[in-house]
């Protein structure tokens, strides 16, 4: 009852919207600190709009946060005792209706008890286990001289994501239904040059074969350069940075992104549009989860096999559809919450969109005046509704929301403020020189600066005059530029991560 009442007060909300945030879904929540291998960082669903590839659609979640790229000796492993989903619902009932799911194995050489040397002669040798990932170089053809390899199965479920039915995805060369996964940039003496490593890693890019699909799809796992960008520090120092810069739009560039030389790991996938669509639909809506064990005993004798023993139901607890919300919008107490719920359970945090408190917050610290209408519809209607005649699905829940019937922008012509350039004075204008409906918050692509563009639009840029919000047409930003240029034209899309020998990917 309470959710359809929701939904009925905030159908009359038609304008574009974003809520206010800062920062990356990293570390956003106090309990998900405690588990980085399971924290999603950001979400990405959008047109693939690499050449020939019109009739797909990219979905990508990226875990692990802050990567840096001396992260060894024991580097950044998925979580084998975790389930990471992708869930897309496409008939508008703020429930999934198709469900991806990988599960991840962690293999250690001989037989789990590891890759050795010997050690000492005659009578005085010892073979002994080594301590590092590898003892050599590593090539796609030759695994020997790897000590740790990672591999991981996807299935997709159709229907509840527990008791739907769930069919594998398997290689459309072989019809294996395991993949490896492309070992961590250990550095350029373990895996090469950065363009090795690349062409290393995109022999681990698949053609797949989805159940129930006519066209195969592409899956691809494995670390990625941290594809976004913020002014971190300052941002959580209480916005401590130069208003007579943040304000100027054209020191959009003025910082060095503090994530440039971090890295995540990614789960991607390229999925037909005829698979994700149900009937006439073509709005769906995103969201990646992941779940652990409701139990967990420490294994008292542990190996590298079983450090733990888990075991009960799964408990979902990470959570991330439209970028930002948990961290910088819901309030410290519901953050674990959040994380633990689905979508069509929103209203309980509605709130925090209608009354948010980051425009409040601006304005002590800088005097900028923040919107004085509520509830804050133009920003309902992005995170909770979808817009009207443009990627809204007749649910009220937070997801990523992208219609698929609205055709890619090529990387050259992306405009990186999205489709806030189609509105002039809150209203909806598609002949702007600068619109690019393809863009955030129709879904959102890697290009996409969604700092700037939920910055503004917290401010009130779509209210339709300044008596509404008085610094609606105050361009601010982070001074951290996000583009789409930063980023590749094909699949998977996110750029090689940098080398562990250096950190700058040399």
């Amino acid at each position: 009852m309470r959710a359809k009442k929701l939904a009925a007060v905030f159908t009359v909300a038609t304008t574009l919207g974003a809520t206010a945030a800062l920062a990356s879904s990293h570390r956003e929540a106090p309990f998900i600190t405690k588990s980085p291998k399971v924290d999603a960082t950001d979400l990405y669903m959008f047109r693939s709009y690499e050449t020939g590839r019109a009739d797909f659609v990219t979905l990508i979640a990226d875990y692990i946060p802050f990567q840096e790229p001396y992260g060894g000796p024991n580097f950044f492993t998925m979580d084998p005792e975790a389930l990471y989903e992708i869930h897309i619902d496409n008939d508008g009932n703020g429930q999934e209706d198709l469900t991806f799911q990988f599960r991840f194995t962690n293999t250690l050489a001989n037989a789990n008890n590891g890759a050795t040397l010997t050690i000492g002669t005659g009578a005085q040798a010892k073979t002994v286990a080594v301590p590092l990932f590898n003892v050599g170089a590593i090539t796609t053809a030759d695994q020997s001289n790897l000590n740790v390899q990672e591999s991981f199965t996807l299935k997709v479920v159709r229907g509840n994501r527990r008791t739907g039915t769930a069919k594998d995805v398997t290689n459309a060369v072989g019809g294996s239904a395991t993949f490896r996964k492309p070992t961590d940039y250990i550095g350029t003496k373990s895996l090469g040059s950065p363009a090795t490593y690349e062409a290393y890693a995109r022999e681990h890019v698949y053609s797949v074969n989805i159940p129930d699909c006519a066209t195969p799809g592409k899956v691809f796992v494995g670390q990625r350069k941290e594809p976004f960008a913020v002014n971190l520090g300052p941002v959580f120092d209480l916005v401590n940075a130069d208003p007579t810069i943040i304000t100027d739009a054209t020191k959009r560039n003025a910082v060095p992104n503090p994530l440039a030389k971090n890295s995540i790991t990614t789960l991607a996938l390229e999925v037909p549009i005829a698979c994700l669509q149900a009937g006439s639909q073509t709005v769906i809506g995103g969201w990646t989860t992941a779940s652990v064990r409701q139990a967990r005993a420490i294994n008292p004798s542990p190996t590298f096999a079983k450090p733990s023993r888990d075991g009960g139901a799964w408990q979902q607890v990470s959570r991330l559809g439209m970028p930002l919300v948990n961290e910088i919008v819901i309030g410290l107490p519901d953050k674990d919450k959040f994380n633990a719920s689905q979508p069509k359970d929103d209203a309980q945090f509605a709130t925090y969109v209608t009354n948010p408190t980051l425009p409040a917050l601006l304005e002590k610290l800088f005097g900028t005046k923040a919107p004085t209408v509520f509830p804050r519809t133009d920003l309902v209607a992005a995170f909770l509704t979808g817009v009207t005649g443009v990627n809204a699905n007749g649910s009220t829940a937070e997801m990523q929301r992208l219609n698929m019937a609205l055709p890619a922008t090529p990387k050259a012509s992306q405009n990186n403020l999205g489709a806030a350039g189609c509105f002039l004075n809150g209203k909806l204008d598609t002949t702007l020189a600068g619109c690019d409906p393809a863009g955030f918050p129709n879904g959102r692509r890697p290009g996409d600066d969604v700092v700037d563009i939920e910055l503004r639009v917290a401010m009130g840029y779509l209210f339709e005059n300044d008596t509404q919000a008085p610094s609606r047409n105050t361009p601010f930003h982070d001074a951290v530029l996000q583009d789409a240029s930063q980023f590749d034209a094909v699949f998977p899309y996110l750029k090689t991560p940098a080398a562990g020998a250096n950190g700058d990917g040399t």
